[in-house]
């Protein structure tokens, strides 16, 4: 079994802003498998429950902010007995161009609250993940009030782009694994929406 995490922060003023990028491709990974209306809630998460390529898959949300998203990640893959190298998290990273993805297979938090929360309390930092570039922003503006503010128009395509360039990663990972995923989508030139 793996556990597919979008990070991002429960709530209608948080919807579409950048630090939940990670509920967007959640969202989409939902949609194409057709799951949703089919989101419930346990471990302090929305979670959808489906089978890919033979492989039993829960795609979740924490509903803990962003800061605590540790409690839930690790509530699912307790539960559920999912090793944490079978933990793809998907969030947003503002040290990554608009648009770009990275994908490791373990890592630091990189000052990201979310990772540092889910890598507490699963007591690793070996688990795979997938960083969506949303930018640095001005840099005369608090950091804060940058990822909890929404998308730009001349944003939203690229953005778009990206979210499905994420949910096409994290089905591939599901399938060949993260090394893939990096080789796959790591060197690609990611903030062109055209491509």
């Amino acid at each position: 079994m793996k556990l597919i995490v979008g990070l991002g922060n429960p709530g209608s003023e948080y919807r579409d802003t950048r630090h939940n990028v990670g509920f967007l491709v959640a969202d989409e990974l939902a949609r194409r498998w057709r799951l949703s209306d089919e989101w419930r809630e346990k471990f302090d998460a929305l979670h959808v429950r489906t089978t890919v390529a033979d492989e039993a898959v829960i795609v979740a949300k924490p509903l803990t902010f962003m800061n605590l998203s540790g409690q839930a990640v690790a509530g699912l893959a307790g539960f559920y007995k999912i090793d944490p190298a079978d933990v793809l998290v998907v969030t947003d990273d503002v040290a990554l161009p608009l648009g770009r993805l990275r994908a490791r297979p373990e890592g630091s938090a990189g000052g990201h609250n979310g990772l540092k929360s889910i890598i507490q309390h699963l007591g690793t930092q070996a688990f795979p993940r997938v960083r969506v570039g949303v930018g640095r922003g001005d840099d005369r503006r608090e950091l804060s009030d940058h990822v909890l503010g929404r998308f730009e128009p001349a944003e939203r395509d690229t953005v778009s782009a990206a979210v499905l360039r994420a949910a096409d990663a994290s089905e591939r990972f599901l399938t060949d694994g993260i090394e893939r995923v990096m080789s796959a989508f790591n060197a690609a030139q990611q903030t062109d929406p055209a491509e």
